[in-house]
């Protein structure tokens, strides 16, 4: 990388303003591919007693660093340092729930990308929605469309549950996410279930979103909402669906591991 990964990042940087999603996106978009200066408490880069700093914002954990040599000259840090991709960064960090925060040395404080960003960063920008999300019952009347899904994942043997949810995200049209629990994640189950969707949305409303969650992720924010917030409307250990509790969706839901506005 060279130096001008780490003026357009800086640059950015400078533009992010609270509720301004599109300028954070762009800054994702070019921390992937930049250099970032990871700030080692202890050790050496390389070294088996390397540690990043650490500290905590509203209740979050995050790893400081600098974007460029530049800055890293300007704040005054006397430790080692390593230099690693932003890319790299965030698939080390994401799976332990840490975030990273940018230039804490600067005059404004820098600025946190929490864990669930660097998700998306890890595993690219255009695969997972943009959060925060705005999560709550799905209000849509499509009886028949949940009739056909609970046929399908009745024949279906895989799946032991299904769960639904409407998600705003932060950017982007708003869906409706359905929840898939399997007894197994292996290459075969998980393909009948992706069939038994591709099926049932084809008989979906013109225009509805949906997209599928696996429930088994830990990671995703969608998922730990539905896991905290509902029942199954399918149950096959329970042979009957049960509804699903709501939550507010006027507001981010703050278990979501994003802290509030950036």
């Amino acid at each position: 990388m060279n130096g001008g990964s780490g003026g357009t990042v800086e640059r950015l940087l400078g533009q992010v303003t609270p509720g301004e999603y599109g300028a954070y996106e762009e800054l994702l978009s070019a921390l992937a591919d930049s250099q970032l200066w990871m700030l080692l408490w202890n050790g050496e880069p390389g070294s088996p007693d390397a540690q990043y700093g650490n500290m905590e914002v509203a209740g979050y954990g995050y790893a400081p660093c600098v974007t460029s040599s530049e800055e890293l000259a300007r704040s005054g840090w006397n430790r080692a340092h390593e230099v690693v991709s932003g890319r790299d960064i965030a698939a080390a960090l994401f799976p332990e729930r840490w975030g990273i925060w940018l230039n804490p040395h600067a005059g404004n404080g820098g600025l946190g990308v929490p864990w669930l960003d660097l998700r998306r960063l890890a595993n690219g920008l255009d695969r997972v929605p943009a959060g925060p999300f705005r999560i709550g019952e799905p209000t849509l009347d499509i009886p028949q469309f949940y009739a056909l899904l609970t046929q399908n994942a009745h024949h279906t043997s895989a799946v032991r549950s299904l769960r639904r949810a409407w998600v705003h995200p932060a950017l982007g049209a708003p869906f409706l996410a359905i929840g898939l629990e399997l007894y197994d994640s292996g290459p075969g189950p998980v393909e009948s279930a992706r069939l038994m969707m591709r099926q049932s949305v084809a008989a979906a409303p013109d225009g509805l979103p949906v997209s599928s969650v696996d429930m088994a992720d830990d990671y995703d924010p969608v998922v730990m909402w539905l896991r905290r917030n509902t029942r199954p409307f399918f149950d096959r250990e329970a042979h009957v669906g049960t509804g699903w509790i709501v939550a507010p969706s006027s507001a981010p839901d703050p278990g979501q591991g994003y802290p509030g506005a950036f």
